[in-house]
């Protein structure tokens, strides 16, 4: 353990394992090279400050970039919500999905992807993502803070997805309006607005969309 890091546990490995390459003999450790992505992503230090105790930093760089082109990450995702989601008694795949967007600040001297977004007053970047009702990421999109929501959130479901069939529904709230709407009816999929009331003063929970807020905090 380091730094309060804790390795990926055998049960956690053995729904991973599956979905990676481990057949053949290599230089490192897979479930090493994992367990050190999971403390880059749990700590945010840079690569070159990757404690010695993980495989080379450049080499677990390889593996994350060519996992990220060959999309095993989403693979990866998928395998691990779904069996999560069968732990907790529930069907594999969702039938109803939420979906909103966050935007962050970004530091002065980060120009690439950014953008002011006028209504929240944030200069930076928008991250936009779909959940379960209990709150799993099955989907994210990250872009410039400029970017409309529902624009921004046709790339993000471009077709009815691999862990979407399922799917009915998709509670958003009126940001997702139109061309989004638009685009989730020709896929078959219910749009369901899901917006606090216009009296609502303060702090008000949402039904369904509140596990967003969630999963942002």
């Amino acid at each position: 353990m380091v730094d309060g890091h804790q390795p990926l546990a055998d049960s956690q490995w053995q729904v991973i394992a599956p979905l990676l390459p481990i057949h053949r003999k290599r230089r490192h450790c897979l479930r090493q090279v994992l367990d050190a992505m999971r403390y880059i992503c749990r700590t945010g230090c840079q690569w070159r400050s990757l404690p010695t105790c993980f495989p080379p930093w450049p080499a677990v760089y390889y593996y994350f970039r060519r996992w990220q082109l060959l999309g095993l990450w989403q693979r990866l995702n998928e395998a691990v919500n779904q069996a999560d989601r069968l732990a907790a008694g529930r069907a594999a795949t969702p039938s109803l999905v939420c979906l909103d967007s966050q935007s962050v600040r970004l530091a002065p001297r980060i120009f690439e992807h950014r953008g002011l977004d006028g209504g929240k007053h944030v200069n930076g970047r928008k991250r936009q993502i779909v959940t379960d009702v209990q709150g799993r990421i099955l989907a994210c999109r990250v872009h410039a803070a400029n970017g409309h929501d529902g624009v921004e959130a046709l790339a993000l479901l471009p077709a009815r997805p691999s862990w979407g069939e399922r799917l009915v529904t998709v509670v958003t709230d009126k940001g997702y309006r139109g061309c989004f709407a638009r685009h989730l009816a020709r896929l078959g999929l219910t749009h369901q607005l899901g917006s606090r009331p216009p009296s609502a003063r303060g702090f008000v929970p949402v039904a369904k969309r509140w596990v967003v807020e969630r999963t942002f905090a």
